[in-house]
Formats: C-alpha cells, structure tokens, sequence
C-alpha cells in the first residue's frame, strides 16, 4: 500500500492525502476494475507518443495535425500544453498547425528554456509564414511568449510573430474585471 501512495504522489497535482485515497479506491475496486486501470496505463506508454514535428501526444508520427493536407502548414500555433489545441480546435476557426512546449519558462520552478521543446520550433521556421503565440496570460506564459519572440525574431527575422489577444471573457461583467485584463482589452480592441 505504501508503494501505491508513493506512485500516487508522483502525479501532479496529487498530495499525500489523494495518494492515500486513491489508493485505498483501488484496493476496494474489483480485480477486474485494478487490471483495467494497469492495462490502461501499459497501453498508454506503449502506444503513444510525441510528435516528431510538434511534439502533441499520438499514437502515429508525424500526428494527424502535421500531415494533414487541408491544414495550413506554414501557420504554426504555439501552446503550453497538448490539452490546449483541444480548446483552440473547438473554436472551428484555426486551420494551422501547432508547436506544443510542455510547459512554460519558470525560473523559480527550474524551468529554463532548455527544459522546453523549443529546439524543433526553430528548424520549422525555413517553411513558416506566421507563428502565434497562444501562451497563458500568466507571468510564466507572458515569459515565454517573450523569450519566444526574441528568439523566433533573431533566428528568422521574416517570420510574422503575433500574440493571442487577452482580455474580458466573453459573458463576464467588465465590473469585475481585473486592471491587467482591462487595460489588454483596450489594447487589443479592433474596429467594429
């Protein structure tokens, strides 16, 4: 039990308390239900994979999104997480390609750039038009989109560099919206 807790811990996000829990849940579970989850945890490390190109999780590589042939491939996308092209794609309204860090520039965390998959970012740039910055407006996020910038514009000075917008979420009161958000919304305003 103690060797579970300590797996356990080991994912993100997870203290000692929802170790202990999930593995007392598991020990409850049926066989069946222990083995699933094992098999299901075998098959992901044996059949899945990062991307070659940008580095998003799949199980053939290049992914389905780099070989894509109605994407547009000289349009690259650069995000934090896999899990952020899920809420980009829902949009229905981006048709490029991405670029998938694993993570955000932290020096207090001990991230530097070199803990990022920024390295293959810069070989695409030969068949790039337009790179996008769709990092978090966080200060790691607003970070790394900086040094990204820099960096993208000292490799191929040709390359178009943009930035997501931020500010006030659509069906929020501007009430309560905070003075960072405020002040990126008047910046990034557009005609109407």
């Amino acid at each position: 039990m103690s060797r579970l807790i300590e797996e356990f811990r080991k994912l993100p996000g997870i203290g000692t308390k929802s170790a202990q829990r999930l593995a007392f849940h598991v020990l409850r579970s049926s066989a069946q239900d222990a083995e699933a989850l094992s098999l299901a945890i075998r098959e992901l490390k044996l059949h899945l994979r990062l991307c070659s190109v940008c580095n998003n999780i799949t199980d053939v590589d290049p992914c389905g999104y780099c070989t894509s042939p109605v994407r547009n491939q000289r349009l690259v996308c650069v995000v934090e997480e896999p899990t952020n092209i899920a809420t980009i794609e829902k949009t229905r309204s981006y048709n490029g390609v991405y670029h998938v860090l694993h993570g955000t520039l932290s020096p207090i965390g001990g991230v530097g750039p070199e803990q990022l998959r920024i390295a293959n970012l810069l070989t695409r740039l030969a068949e790039v038009d337009e790179i996008i910055l769709a990092t978090s407006p966080t200060t790691e996020g607003e970070a790394t989109a900086g040094f990204l910038a820099i960096e993208l514009r000292r490799t191929r000075p040709e390359v178009k560099v943009t930035r997501i917008a931020t500010g006030v979420p659509a069906g929020s009161d501007i009430e309560y919206a905070d003075e960072v958000t405020m002040t990126r919304a008047m910046e990034g305003r557009r005609e109407f």
